[in-house]
């Protein structure tokens, strides 16, 4: 038995991000766990349920401000992780006030078949910001439970039952959530997952699995493989995707507006899951604004202001069509705390312009780091648009060998030296700082990059 559970351990996917079952990962718990925050470590490793990717814990937090957190030993990081909640800022002033001042109210909680003016106010807000024809909302507590009501719309309006996502997409951890994901991470072990959940290749530019140099070849094959399910795979609802993946891969504008017209063609809805990329990360304030507006969105996570769990959808007036059902049916559909922290949130992002500087600090750390890859053999390829950038290390740049144990040993190195982010598929760095990063503040993240970067070159390892 313990040579199986031993075994199981070394084919933990990596695809989701950095996990906690690795030497490397021990070295840094001793080295950077001591005192009260080694007290923590342990109570938290004894009374949480233990999970690859969370428990045992990185590190022990006291605070998280601005673009920083900050641990038990006084330890400061820039975060260029946040989970995704953190556009405004962690605990952002304005926010913070908002959600005060609602509480102050004596409106917060909302039970349902009640409604209240934030809820109001966020839905009609949400019909302003969003692109395209989107103006009918429904909010609930989290994102996979976002994705699972689109799902759930596409299938009620359409009367189809069968999806197509992509491989090595992540939507959530619900069932249907884990099913239209690409992630095997999230599957196994589960036995038989939401029927009619298809996949298909997205379109890598960088690692397409055939070789190809083009983007017009790439594009050309990710939409052969959903055209030919399309036409031999009837009752089709969704086509369900983020716009830009969060590795990040950029798809051409090409490459949507081939997947609408297909959905258009057939009667499939496009969903967009903009969990991750929505409210300004992409220097857009939703990222399908770079290629073509979905039927539903789904947002999350720093729709919350970084504060509160919220998340929800947003579709066209034509599609309200479920007055007989209630596919949410959530106790905080309508919560006005919530609500309110979403409003301060995104009045945030557009008063102080946040969109405008998060294009324009991305072009700029692009540019940087494009000039660290002329000189550093260990990244392949830099990827990403406005604050949501990747680079993909990697052994041998003609193999595209994945460097997994590098980039495992550089995300530590950066830790020690006061900068955080994950890596995701093993051997991808993942940068998604608050959009309120200065340009001091993204050199000095930078700098430590490619300062801990040089060091794995020069075989200084953990």
């Amino acid at each position: 038995m313990g040579n199986l559970r031993a075994e199981k351990e070394k084919r933990i996917e990596r695809e989701q991000g950095d996990v906690n079952t690795t030497p490397n990962r021990k070295k840094y718990w001793e080295s950077n766990l001591t005192g009260q925050a080694l007290k923590v470590f342990e109570m938290d490793n004894r009374y949480f349920l233990h999970q690859a990717l969370s428990t045992p814990v990185l590190n022990v937090l006291s605070r998280a401000h601005g673009i920083y957190i900050e641990d038990l030993n006084g330890n400061r990081y820039i975060d260029m992780h946040g989970n995704g909640v953190h556009n405004a800022g962690f605990n952002n002033p304005e926010i913070v006030q908002a959600v005060k001042n609602q509480l102050d109210t004596e409106m917060s909680f909302c039970p349902r078949r009640y409604t209240n003016y934030p809820a109001v106010n966020l839905a009609k807000k949400l019909a302003e910001i969003t692109p395209g024809d989107l103006c009918k909302s429904l909010f609930c507590p989290g994102g996979s439970e976002a994705i699972e009501m689109a799902i759930t719309l596409a299938k009620q309006v359409t009367g189809n039952f069968k999806t197509i996502s992509f491989w090595d997409s992540f939507h959530g951890a619900g069932f249907a959530a884990a099913s239209v994901g690409g992630e095997e991470h999230f599957k196994g072990g589960m036995g038989p997952m939401m029927p009619g959940a298809m996949h298909v290749e997205f379109p890598n530019y960088y690692r397409n699995p055939w070789g190809f140099e083009e983007q017009h070849d790439v594009d050309a094959e990710c939409l052969r493989q959903i055209e030919l399910i399309l036409k031999r795979e009837p009752q089709v609802a969704a086509i369900i995707g983020e716009p830009i993946s969060a590795t990040p891969v950029v798809p051409s504008r090409r490459y949507w507006e081939g997947v609408k017209a297909l959905c258009e063609e057939h009667g499939v809805l496009l969903i967009f899951d903009e969990i991750i990329e929505g409210f300004g990360r992409t220097g857009k304030m939703f990222a399908g604004e770079h290629f073509v507006a979905p039927d539903i969105l789904v947002l999350g996570k720093s729709l919350g202001g970084g504060l509160v769990p919220f998340a929800g959808i947003v579709t066209r007036k034509r599609y309200d069509v479920c007055p007989d059902r209630s596919i949410g049916h959530y106790t905080h559909e309508k919560n006005a705390l919530c609500a309110a922290a979403a409003l301060a949130e995104i009045k945030y992002i557009e008063n102080n312009k946040l969109i405008e500087h998060a294009a324009g600090m991305g072009e700029y750390a692009i540019r940087r780091l494009n000039d660290f890859k002329e000189h550093h053999p260990l990244i392949g390829n830099i990827a990403g648009v406005g604050l949501h950038l990747g680079i993909d290390l990697v052994r041998d740049r003609k193999t595209k060998e994945r460097a997994v144990d590098e980039a495992e040993i550089v995300m530590y190195k950066c830790m020690e030296k006061g900068l955080a982010f994950k890596t995701i598929e093993g051997n991808i760095i993942t940068l998604r700082p608050a959009l309120i990063i200065s340009k001091e503040e993204m050199d000095r993240a930078l700098d430590i990059l490619e300062e801990s970067i040089g060091e794995v070159e020069r075989g200084i390892l953990y």
